[in-house]
């Protein structure tokens, strides 16, 4: 028995099936577009190489008694990847550039790329800082090059990515040392990069060797050197302690925000944070 086709007013039963299937084309165009739209084709700069020599080689470890993330730079060395991932950077335009996110991303990820580059053109070394001098520091040494222009890591922290005005890029950007923030093992990325950094926080500071523990008998908070080194950065989000109370572990956020408490900084560990 078949059923008497349903009409719609002013329509026949073919053409409402038509124009069925054309919203649907119209929904699949839509959400192809979207899926499109977030890959990493769309955005200026695609980090998947970095990406996947990061997820690799980075491996955790201890040092002088610190958790961290470590990575082989005797292997890395000699791993041709990482030249092509250097030559990526080097052969770019920053002026492609458009939003804030590509912009903080780019130069997170360049920092990142280029502090394990000056590590690896003077390896075997102990301490990034060996790879200075007495005449010139290792931040200040040139490292490269982005868009044909001559880059230092000093020029990327403080002439671009400390104007942008986001203090967490204090706990992104790692400078080879085993008290510096922990390298991600993934690159970052624009559209992501508000829960990279956010998550990124909260991982320093539960690491009690380098990002914040507290003394409840003598009622301080230690915190990371990063954080008295770059403390204006904080000020204008509220300061160190409203600004980092949010990332805390929950065990420690009340002694961060009562003032009884006071602030001591670690000390800092230069050496490599090598596997």
């Amino acid at each position: 028995m078949n059923p008497k086709p349903a009409f719609r007013k002013n329509g026949h039963p073919k053409r409402a099936i038509k124009l069925s299937t054309l919203r649907h084309g119209i929904k699949f165009f839509a959400v192809l577009s979207l899926l499109l739209l977030w890959t990493p084709a769309a955005w200026a700069f695609d980090y998947s190489a970095w990406e996947a020599l990061l997820k690799q080689h980075v491996k955790p470890t201890t040092l002088d008694g610190v958790r961290l993330n470590a990575l082989p730079y005797k292997t890395l060395k000699t791993d041709p990847a990482f030249s092509k991932v250097v030559k990526q950077f080097e052969d770019f335009s920053p002026a492609d550039l458009k939003t804030r996110n590509e912009k903080l991303a780019f130069w997170i990820n360049a920092y990142n790329v280029f502090a394990v580059k000056m590590v690896l053109d003077h390896y075997p070394v102990d301490s990034i800082k060996d790879a200075g001098s007495l005449f010139e520091s290792v931040w200040k040494k040139r490292v490269g090059t982005v868009g044909g222009q001559p880059i230092t890591l000093d020029e990327i922290e403080h002439g671009i990515l400390r104007k942008m005005g986001e203090p967490r890029i204090h706990m992104a950007i790692v400078c080879a040392s085993v008290s510096c923030p922990d390298i991600r093992e993934e690159a970052y990325w624009p559209d992501r990069l508000e829960a990279q950094l956010a998550a990124q926080s909260q991982h320093f500071l539960m690491n009690p060797g380098k990002g914040l523990r507290v003394d409840k008998e003598r009622k301080t908070v230690y915190l990371s050197s990063i954080f008295d080194w770059f403390k204006e950065d904080f000020a204008s989000k509220g300061g160190v302690r409203a600004f980092l109370a949010p990332y805390a572990p929950e065990r420690n956020r009340a002694a961060l925000q009562n003032s009884d408490y006071g602030i001591a900084y670690m000390d800092y560990n230069w050496d490599l944070n090598t596997l």
